[in-house]
């Protein structure tokens, strides 16, 4: 029987990182994750079990600690690849904190390559970010836009320096084969089983979460942070994209890693749908996919947020063979699904 290639995958208990190791697992991948639960929490290792059959070796622990991170890749010295999605995510409060964020983002970047190349482990795909553009100048964007530095944000900004740091590690080291850095525009939804989505820690971040979270009554009403944009409709447009679609892509990038297909050493992808959502569009289809009002209040915009941000993301497509599949409706479908089930089901059973 030929065996399994293993793969580690870093922050695989949060969002995108527990998705993505469910379409690993469900492509008969070996998984290892490492997570140190500040964002996440161990249950997502029943819910993965629960969709695959499988329950995923896991070790929490720190990528900065130098010691527990040894022992783990010691332990995983066989893998053939890692997944990097460990990392502090919330644009807002990287501007709040931001040593916090260079500290946590690019310390764990670098001992993680420092682990790879010790124990010989060739190949990384990066959990990167459509932050890394800064302040653009045309849309919709694709690879070969200007990467204007610095960010907009310390936490664009960490994504910014960890690719340049894995470009020049794969450049410098032998035993790092290639890379791969996947810039995510928005994701959202949740799997479509029912039984993973994104679970948020205090208030949400993000605009899904707050739409379930404020249908289901634990939010009293959703902030719309300006309707006076240069848009059809006057609010924000963002490029939001199935979790489903996104973990696939990982997937995809993985083999293509794997197999050795990579046309560089580092390669850098958009994954978008390549259309924009405005945030009335989004809401919309919430109350169509639910049945549901919402209860929303337009009010100032953010300092800081763009009127329109979306994707090129021809290139994924004809590089990976991976296209975006799902729809908006599909998108708010699943999130409600999701935010559901967590309440009815797994809160109950916590009391």
């Amino acid at each position: 029987m030929k065996k399994k290639t293993k793969v580690i995958v870093t922050g695989g208990t949060g969002y995108i990182g527990s998705h993505t190791v469910v379409e690993l697992l469900q492509q008969d991948y070996e998984v290892a994750i490492i997570d140190n639960l500040c964002n996440s929490g161990k249950e997502a290792l029943k819910w993965i079990e629960k969709i695959t059959g499988i329950l995923p070796v896991f070790t929490q622990g720190d990528l900065r600690d130098v010691n527990s991170c040894r022992v783990f890749f010691e332990r995983h010295r066989d893998a053939e690849a890692v997944i990097h999605f460990a990392a502090l995510k919330a644009v807002g409060e990287s501007v709040q904190k931001p040593l916090e964020y260079y500290e946590n983002n690019i310390s764990s970047t670098l001992l993680l390559l420092d682990n790879m190349i010790k124990y010989e482990i060739p190949k990384i795909i990066f959990s990167s970010s459509a932050t890394v553009y800064g302040k653009y100048e045309t849309l919709p964007l694709t690879e070969q836009s200007p990467v204007f530095f610095p960010a907009t944000s310390p936490y664009g900004i960490t994504k910014q320096i960890s690719e340049h740091i894995i470009k020049d590690a794969i450049g410098a080291e032998q035993s790092l084969q290639a890379g791969i850095s996947l810039r995510y525009f928005n994701p959202v939804g949740a799997h479509s089983s029912g039984l993973l989505g994104e679970l948020p820690q205090g208030i949400p971040n993000n605009l899904m979460p707050f739409i379930t979270q404020t249908a289901a009554g634990i939010r009293e009403k959703l902030m719309v942070f300006g309707d006076d944009y240069d848009t059809p409709d006057g609010t924000a447009i963002r490029d939001y994209i199935h979790i489903e679609d996104l973990a696939l892509a990982h997937a995809v990038a993985l083999g293509r890693l794997v197999d050795q297909n990579y046309r560089d050493p580092f390669e850098v992808f958009n994954l978008g749908t390549g259309r924009g959502s405005s945030v009335m569009e989004v809401i919309q289809s919430f109350e169509k996919t639910s049945g549901l009002k919402l209860n929303y209040v337009i009010t100032n915009r953010r300092a800081g947020d763009a009127a329109c941000f979306y994707a090129d993301a021809e290139m994924a497509q004809i590089e990976l063979g991976w296209k975006a599949k799902y729809k908006l409706d599909d998108m708010t479908t699943s999130a409600w699904r999701w935010e559901q089930y967590y309440r009815e089901k797994i809160l109950n059973n916590k009391k």
